[in-house]
């Protein structure tokens, strides 16, 4: 499995042909059991259209994910939570602009239009998601210096959200991921689940991705190394 950097390195310098194989599931053969939990990842307006980092049809997934959360009884929502002038915005390093990258402390760093400021409406999750039994709410990216796209672990590798500690205490090890956008947070929250020792399913058509520089193929590919299981919504049973 590659790591963050090497994923990030990746994107400006090769593009990735073909992607993982679509879902060889049997339609509803997947049930969700006592140890099933569902990560809602990302659903925050400012990745919706007319959002500043807009992802493309991303208000698509609500109606998919809220069919979906009505199986699950253990729902885990995340939200980006940066702090104004965060060091991922473009707009805080003179003369760069979005989708860049630049060397920081921990690697390489996309840099992002202004997203998801803490206390903002932007940063507010879709007022059209309805998961009343959602048990928790991890926030993200509010450290200054470090970005962080995964549910787990922040960008450095070594910070740590508490997720893990979390879904083990209450003895949660098959992980759905569902959300936005596909080739960022959902994959490296994915691919994190896989390293911390869960089993990992992400719903292909209950996320969007971004797609920069051939930034999806890439994820697909990263994911199923990892041992990540592509599926769609309709593989889950009702």
């Amino acid at each position: 499995m590659l790591d963050r950097r090497q994923f990030v390195a990746g994107l400006g310098t090769m593009a990735v042909m073909g992607v993982a194989a679509r879902s060889a599931w049997a339609a509803g053969s997947i049930k969700i059991d006592e140890a099933s939990a569902l990560l809602v990842i990302d659903v925050q307006n400012c990745f919706l259209p007319g959002g500043s980092l807009a992802v493309k049809d991303g208000d698509q997934v609500v109606p998919v994910i809220n069919r979906l959360a009505k199986g699950f009884a253990n729902v885990v929502l995340t939200q980006d939570w940066h702090t104004a002038g965060h060091v991922s915005f473009a707009s805080v390093h003179a003369g760069k602009k979005p989708f860049e990258t630049i060397d920081l402390a921990y690697g390489k760093q996309v840099l992002w239009p202004d997203h998801c400021v803490q206390g903002t409406e932007g940063a507010g999750l879709s007022k059209d998601l309805s998961i009343p039994q959602a048990g928790l709410i991890i926030r993200k990216g509010y450290h200054q210096d470090v970005d962080s796209y995964s549910a787990f672990t922040e960008a450095d590798g070594k910070t740590t959200t508490g997720l893990a500690a979390y879904l083990n205490a209450r003895k949660l090890q098959r992980l759905f991921i569902a959300g936005l956008a596909t080739d960022f947070c959902v994959a490296w929250t994915a691919m994190d689940a896989r390293k911390a020792g869960f089993e990992a399913y992400v719903i292909e058509d209950a996320c969007r991705g971004i797609d920069t520089q051939g930034s999806l193929a890439k994820a697909w590919a990263d994911m199923e190394k990892a041992g990540v299981k592509r599926i769609q919504s309709g593989d889950i049973a009702a």
